[in-house]
């Protein structure tokens, strides 16, 4: 078997454990929200910051936590979540802040007992291997979070997939948002 197949073979073993249904469930929590903000670090962080970036090509309104021009959060927003061991400090005191502040969290993480879990309204537990190798994660050719992060993205551009058809917006809709400066 090659890299390459032995690496997207443990992207389906992942994402093959994670229902539809529920991705379709996170989509809509998204479609209620007034306005979306994403917050991850590292490339968990980057694995967010492209879900904003669809997710603004599909009409939502998006920020990145910590960029310049974030607003503050408020009633009826909603905050996603993303680490993998669910114990990156910023993300759990962020989540934690939003939820006192009466805003939903969709926790991403590897833990469903961690402390972003436990700080989250909704969970999408995606059972893949991180950078500490936890006894109870799933094994990897790959190092540190790699599989993580590649199973979030196409985690995440499917609940793209199901909030564009909910909220009926058509690829050429999404091309006139895609950036026209390049």
């Amino acid at each position: 078997m090659s890299v390459i197949q032995m690496i997207l073979k443990e992207v389906q073993m992942v994402v093959n454990q994670v229902q539809e249904e529920q991705l379709q469930a996170l989509a809509s929590e998204l479609q209620k929200a007034k306005r979306i903000f994403t917050i991850g670090e590292g490339r968990s962080g980057l694995m967010a910051k492209s879900f904003a970036m669809r997710l603004m090509h599909l009409g939502a309104t998006v920020y990145v936590v910590g960029e310049t021009i974030s607003p503050s959060i408020e009633q009826g927003d909603l905050l996603v979540a993303v680490s993998g061991s669910g114990t990156t400090k910023s993300v759990v005191w962020t989540s934690e802040k939003t939820q006192s502040l009466g805003c939903s969290v969709i926790g991403v993480t590897t833990n469903p007992k961690s402390s972003l879990a436990l700080a989250s309204t909704h969970l999408l537990y995606v059972p893949a291997a991180t950078k500490y190798r936890r006894e109870n994660e799933l094994k990897t050719v790959q190092p540190l979070g790699s599989l993580f992060d590649q199973s979030v993205h196409i985690l995440f551009d499917t609940i793209c997939l199901q909030y564009g058809k909910l909220n009926e917006v058509n690829h050429t809709q999404a091309f006139g948002r895609h950036s026209n400066l390049e």
